[in-house]
């Protein structure tokens, strides 16, 4: 299995909560130093290839810098020259530009709404004096028809020349008023803009003054916000570094464990040597299969996929692969072993060791995965260790682990000797049924054969 994960490099998720924290951190390391590998032969691939760039092609767009005294590329850093301006300045000098273009669109609004005002008071004072230059005609008019009607010819000429006389006098004083109009209005004018350049400049300076105040709002705002996410920062860096510890302490526990196996398994060997005929190292031999279960066994693998599709497939695999092994039961008496149990969640796995004491166990089978997990209650919570299982044995997840003819060995096996160093976990108390029927009921029924229905 663990050839077939560094194959792919990929994992499973159901495989991989399957796994303990210290078989995790094995298959981690093992993956890390897979990559490396890879990566170091990428390498030497590419050193012995070196492939030539391709010519570049004629007439093709090219980019050309600029070039300094120095032959490399000229390069104006804002700020630096003595002639530049600060950064404040600029702003401050951006924000007297500003606040002067807003006073100045103030002020010609208002320029506007004022000569349009004396316009208007123009035009109606026009029109006043016309009016009453019209009256006045009209009046003029009626008294020289009275007069060329009742007066003699000589009284009628008197008195059209003095009205003409009044005429022409009411025309100059007419002009006079006209001309006092405009010299008045003219002077309104100028002393509008005197004074619209005066609040020009009080306007501009209030601008100004508003900016500068909302930019040290805006300034306080930032410093708060540069505050806080620099607080917020340095607690996720010590949060990160804690982790990186904890990982770190993971990953080391795991090279200890991976060494420590290695150890185990090396003694292991030798001592199986050493009690071995004659003092010799040779290996005992492998005891033959017969063909029929080396067909049915290699017809078996190559449909079973690669992770159980449902729970009844488990039942179907452990019937046909694992119970003509005598796994989960005594070897002497037949009955089911007191550590075993059926395809069962690893919550319900937890439930059974929930208030057990230091050391219990049960040996449950994976609806996950093809193969089994030892469920441990160790001091402050349950561990999982997940069992591959192959025609050469059972061992548990990870590379150099011990390899065990049977589950029942691999269990007495951890009886004596730790699962891990690190851990110290000793298979102590096993837990049995509290269900009736027990879980394992569907994987102990008998099989029906050709031979048995006949």
């Amino acid at each position: 299995m663990l050839q077939q994960i560094l194959q792919t490099m990929t994992v499973d998720p159901d495989l991989l909560a399957e796994l303990s924290d210290e078989q995790r951190a094995i298959l981690f390391v093992k993956i890390r130093e897979e990559q490396v590998r890879r990566y170091e032969e990428y390498e030497k691939n590419l050193q012995d290839e070196k492939i030539p760039r391709k010519p570049k092609k004629v007439g093709r767009k090219t980019v050309d810098f600029l070039l300094g005294r120095d032959g490399h590329e000229w390069v104006w850093v804002m700020g630096d020259h003595r002639n530049d301006k600060s950064v404040e300045e600029m702003i401050e000098l951006e924000m007297h530009e500003k606040a002067l273009k807003e006073a100045e669109r103030e002020i010609e609004e208002i320029r506007r709404r004022e000569e349009a005002e004396i316009s208007k008071r123009l035009e109606m004072e026009k029109y006043r004096l016309e009016t009453e230059q019209k009256q006045k005609e009209e009046e003029l008019r009626r008294q020289r028809e009275e007069a060329e009607l009742y007066a003699s010819l000589k009284q009628a000429r008197e008195a059209a020349r003095k009205l003409e006389e009044e005429k022409q006098k009411a025309e100059e004083e007419e002009k006079i008023r006209v001309e006092q109009l405009r010299h008045r209005f003219t002077e309104d004018k100028k002393r509008s803009l005197e004074r619209l350049v005066k609040n020009k400049n009080r306007r501009s300076s209030e601008i100004f003054t508003e900016y500068m105040c909302k930019r040290e709002e805006m300034e306080k705002i930032a410093e708060q916000n540069i505050q806080e996410v620099e607080s917020n920062w340095q607690e996720q860096e010590k949060k990160a570094k804690k982790a990186e510890e904890e990982v770190k302490e993971l990953a080391r526990r795991a090279r200890i464990e991976y060494k420590n196996s290695l150890r185990q398994g090396m003694n292991a060997l030798n001592a199986v040597s050493a009690f071995s005929g004659n003092g010799t190292n040779r290996k005992p031999p492998v005891p033959p299969k017969s063909e029929e279960l080396r067909k049915s066994v290699a017809k078996v693998i190559n449909k079973r996929p690669p992770r159980p599709p449902n729970k009844q497939a488990v039942v179907e695999w452990f019937l046909e692969e694992e119970r003509p092994k005598g796994v989960g039961t005594e070897r002497k008496t037949g009955k089911v072993a007191s550590w075993f149990h059926g395809v069962i969640s690893r919550l319900e796995a937890e439930n059974y060791l929930l208030n057990k004491t230091l050391g219990s166990y049960l040996v449950r089978v994976s609806e996950r995965v093809w193969g089994y997990t030892i469920s441990y209650r160790a001091e402050d919570r349950c561990k999982h260790f997940l069992i591959d299982t192959s025609d050469l044995g059972y061992q548990f997840f990870g590379a150099n682990q011990l390899m065990h003819r049977s589950l029942a060995e691999l269990i007495n096996f951890h009886k004596s000797n730790p699962i891990t160093v690190t851990g110290g976990e000793l298979l102590r108390t096993p837990v049995g049924q509290v269900k009736d029927p027990p879980d394992y009921q569907d994987l102990m029924r008998p099989r029906i054969t050709e031979s048995t229905a006949l």
